[in-house]
């Protein structure tokens, strides 16, 4: 793998450790900036809307930067909204650099995207992006768990600084990693926006679209309920939520890191392998849930199923985007954040109901199994190695 590949995924830890990292945060930000805990949770809100809004709008905007242009000044439009925000003392303009934050994160892993996948040979996109999505989910196992005892520590500013200060060493790899002299050539050649958002109306780009905002939707449903899950149902102490986390982390570091590997080539073997297993983990999960060793088991699991699953649709996006090189990113990293969105909302609904904690969990396996019953008759269709030819 291309060393570049390597500074991007440090980026994206960066920002991965951003979008998880207020779920610790939120009581100590609702009580310094004096609003109610419910009102701090919209800046999770905020966040996820603007990466799936965003993630379009950014890469049409930038489809002519150089791509080393366009991925350091992402980066640092990054780093400044989390600087502003730790030193805001107003809720409203939190609110506003979340969306910047989520406007430029979207922007630089639509961008990051397709320079990964052009970075190395058409057959090995798979690869590419599980380089790519260590980084989010090294966050998961290292960022956020640290985000959150410096947070308690030095108080959730100390957490934003932290990002921001994160970002630079990240902004001078792109600097110096990319090449800038080609990247000006590749932009001069792409196709018109016109004819790259004319890939939209391909029913194969659509359903690996719908397929991979569907397994990322069940993922964030279980992930976002998680704590309660792990304290009520199973017993456990609050310090062991981040275990829990760090675990559901390992898993899906293990799982990208497969798939990688599998995806290029044998993308239909790992949704049939894969996906009946996901579903079936959810389930257990929720029947297993006041058992605390089958409980940390199946989180790690879940984790390694549910990213190795979901890289090889989103995989599959690219390639079916290959006739779109400068927006294919951006198609991937919605696909994404319309799942990691509406997931959670969908969870939330069934916390009220007989299910209780356990609600989310079911709605995971409700989630998978309906991209299942989609998948399976399609798979001759999408779940194929053959690549696209522009």
């Amino acid at each position: 793998m291309s060393f570049p590949l390597y500074l991007l995924a440090m980026a994206v830890f960066a920002m991965g450790t951003s979008e998880f990292m207020l779920a610790g945060l939120l009581p100590d930000i609702a009580s310094d900036l004096d609003v109610t805990v419910g009102t701090a949770g919209t800046l999770t809100t905020a966040f996820a809307t603007g990466m799936a809004v965003g993630a379009p709008l950014t890469a049409g905007l930038a489809r002519r930067w150089p791509r080393r242009s366009g991925l350091l000044g992402f980066l640092l439009v990054f780093s400044a909204a989390h600087a502003a925000g730790a030193a805001t003392s107003s809720f409203s303009v939190l609110l506003a650099t979340r969306v910047v934050a989520a406007l430029a994160n979207a922007g630089f892993l639509a961008v990051a995207l397709t320079t990964a996948a052009s970075l190395v040979s058409p057959d090995r996109k798979g690869r590419a992006l599980a380089v790519l999505l260590s980084g989010t989910t090294v966050a998961t196992i290292a960022g956020v768990p640290g985000g959150s005892v410096l947070g308690t520590l030095l108080g959730w500013r100390a957490t934003f600084w932290a990002v921001a200060a994160l970002c630079l060493p990240a902004a001078i790899g792109v600097l110096t990693g990319i090449p800038a002299r080609r990247e000006r050539k590749e932009a001069a050649d792409r196709p018109a926006l016109r004819s790259e958002l004319a890939q939209l109306a391909r029913p194969r780009l659509l359903l690996a679209m719908l397929l991979g905002a569907l397994v990322n939707a069940a993922t964030f449903a279980s992930f976002t309920f998680l704590a309660p899950v792990v304290t009520d149902n199973a017993g456990l102490g609050e310090l062991w939520v981040s275990g829990a986390l760090v675990l559901f982390g390992a898993g899906s570091f293990a799982g990208v890191t497969v798939a990688g590997r599998l995806s290029d080539r044998r993308p239909g073997q790992v949704v049939a392998v894969g996906g009946p297993l996901l579903l079936t983990g959810w389930a257990a999960l929720a029947l297993l849930a006041d058992r605390p060793v089958a409980l940390l088991a199946l989180v790690f699991l879940q984790g390694a199923l549910s990213f190795a699953l979901g890289s090889t649709l989103i995989t599959r996006v690219l390639y079916e985007a290959a006739g779109a090189p400068s927006m294919a990113g951006s198609y991937a990293t919605a696909a994404l954040n319309v799942g990691a969105a509406a997931g959670p909302l969908v969870a939330a609904t069934t916390l009220g109901t007989r299910a209780g904690n356990l609600g989310p969990l079911w709605v995971s396996g409700l989630l998978v199994a309906v991209a299942l019953l989609i998948a399976f008759p399609l798979r001759g269709r999408v779940l194929t190695h053959t690549t696209v030819t522009p």
